[in-house]
C-alpha cells in the first residue's frame, strides 16, 4: 500500500485491466445474447438456452430496448384513417366548431407540405431525413402560395368560428392567407419581416422577400437598416435553442390570452413535441374538467394524443375540405393578385437593391423585374430551424389568376 492509504500506482493500473476486462466480458455477453434472442425459439440449440436461463438480467434489458425501438418506430409511422372512418370523425368536429365559444387553432408544418415545404418529421421531412444521414434539398419559397388549410382557417376566423391562430411556422403563409394580424401569433417568427428593435415601439419592415439569407443561429442582422433612426434591422425567426422576444410577428401575448379563454383547441399539422413545452398555451394551471377540448389532426403520433377529445389520422388539407363542406363554408380561392404582402411591404430605398438576391414574390410571373430573379435560396425555413433544402384525394380547386 502507498502511503496514506491510497493505493500504489501498479495496483491502481492493475484494477483499472480487471474493470476493463469485466466491462469486456459484459459487452461480448451482451452481443452473445442479442444474437439468440433474433433467433426462432425453435431454432435455438440447448446451449443457448442455457446461456439465456444465466442471463435473465440481459435478456430484460435487451427485450425492453427492442420494445422502445418499436414504440418509437410506430410513432413515426403515418397512419391514414379510412374514408368513411375520417368523415365521421370530421362530422363530430364540425359540431365541435359549431359549439365552441372560444376556438383557438395551433398550426404547425404539415399544413403547408400541400404547398411543397417539407415538414419536420413525416417520411420525408427535414429531421427524418437528416436522421437518415440523407441530404435536405432547398426549396423556393417564393413560389409557394397558402393552401386549402390556409384559406379555409382564414374563412372560419371571418365567419368567427375561430377567435386566433397561433403558428409555428415562419413561411408566412398565414399571413398572406388574409388572416389579420391581430389574429395571429407567429411563435417562431416570419421570413419576410425584419424589425429595428431601437425604435419605441419596435419598427416593423415587411418585405416580399426572404429577409434571412445573412442570418443564423444567434446572429439575426439582416444587412439593412432602420429608415427612421439608421439602427441594423434584425430578422424575426427563432432558432431552435432561442427564446423569442419579440412582440411582434410573435405576439405571445394575444397567444397565451386567446389560449386562457379558450374552450376548443383544434391542433393542425403539428407533431406537438415543440408546442407541448409551452405550459400557458395548455392551461395546465386550471383542472383537468375546465381545460379546453382537444382536437388533434395528424398522421403521425402526438403527446398530447392521449388527452385528446377526438384525433384524426389525415391530411390537413382533406380534413378541411371535408369540414367545411359539413359546415357549409365555401373556402376562399388563393389570389395572388390580392395577396396582403403587396400592400403591407415597405420598399427598398434606394441602394438597398443589392442588398439581398433572394427571388421576390410578385403578383406574377411576368411582372417579375429581370434582375431580381436570382438563385434558389440555399435554406428552407420550418418551423423556426432553418435547413438547406395522400391518405384521400384533396377538393377539387381551381388556383385563381
Amino acid at each position: 500500500m502507498a502511503a496514506g492509504g491510497g493505493l500504489s500506482r501498479s495496483e491502481r493500473k492493475a484494477a483499472e485491466r480487471v474493470r476493463r476486462l469485466r466491462e469486456e466480458q459484459q459487452r461480448e455477453r451482451l452481443r452473445q445474447v442479442s444474437r439468440i434472442l433474433r433467433k426462432a425459439a425453435a431454432e435455438r440449440s440447448a446451449e443457448e438456452g442455457r446461456v439465456l436461463a444465466e442471463s435473465a438480467d440481459l435478456v430484460t434489458e435487451l427485450q425492453g430496448r427492442s420494445r422502445r425501438r418499436e414504440g418509437l418506430k410506430r410513432r413515426q409511422e403515418e397512419v391514414c384513417d379510412d374514408p368513411e372512418e375520417l368523415r365521421r370523425k370530421v362530422r363530430e368536429l364540425a359540431g365541435a366548431v359549431r359549439n365552441a365559444k372560444h376556438l383557438v387553432v395551433y398550426t404547425g408544418a404539415g399544413i403547408s407540405t400541400a404547398a411543397s415545404i417539407p415538414d419536420y418529421r413525416g417520411p420525408n421531412g427535414v429531421w427524418t431525413l437528416l436522421q437518415k444521414g440523407r441530404s435536405v434539398s432547398a426549396a423556393d419559397l417564393s413560389e409557394a402560395e397558402p393552401t386549402l388549410t390556409h384559406m379555409s382557417i382564414t374563412r372560419l376566423h371571418e365567419q368567427k368560428l375561430v377567435q386566433h391562430v397561433v403558428s409555428q411556422n415562419c413561411d408566412g403563409l398565414h399571413l398572406r392567407s388574409g388572416l389579420p394580424r391581430t389574429a395571429i401569433s407567429e411563435l417562431h417568427g416570419n421570413m419576410y419581416i425584419e424589425v429595428c428593435t431601437s425604435c419605441i415601439p419596435n419598427r416593423e419592415y415587411v418585405r416580399v422577400f426572404d429577409v434571412t439569407e445573412r442570418t443564423a443561429l444567434h446572429r439575426h442582422h439582416t444587412g439593412r437598416t432602420c429608415h427612421k433612426c439608421g439602427t441594423q434591422l434584425r430578422d424575426t425567426i427563432v432558432h431552435f435553442g432561442e427564446r423569442g422576444t419579440l412582440g411582434q410577428p410573435l405576439n405571445w401575448e394575444a397567444a397565451t390570452e386567446a389560449a386562457s379563454k379558450a374552450d376548443t383547441i383544434l391542433c393542425l399539422g403539428s407533431s406537438l413535441k415543440v408546442l407541448k413545452k409551452y405550459p400557458c398555451l395548455w392551461c395546465m394551471t386550471k383542472p383537468p374538467s375546465r381545460r379546453p377540448k382537444l382536437y388533434i389532426v395528424n398522421l403521425q403520433w402526438t403527446p398530447k394524443d392521449d388527452w385528446a377529445a377526438l384525433k384524426l389520422h389525415g391530411k390537413c388539407d382533406d380534413v378541411m375540405q371535408l369540414l367545411m363542406d359539413e359546415l357549409g363554408l365555401e373556402i376562399p380561392l388563393y389570389n395572388r393578385w390580392q395577396d396582403p404582402i403587396f400592400s403591407l411591404a415597405t420598399p427598398l430605398r434606394a441602394g438597398e437593391e443589392s442588398s439581398h438576391s433572394r427571388k421576390s414574390l410578385c403578383r406574377s410571373r411576368e411582372e417579375a423585374p429581370q434582375g431580381d430573379q436570382g438563385a434558389p435560396p440555399s435554406s428552407v425555413p420550418i418551423l423556426g430551424g432553418w435547413f438547406g433544402r395522400g391518405c384521400a384525394k384533396r377538393g377539387k380547386r381551381k388556383k385563381a389568376t
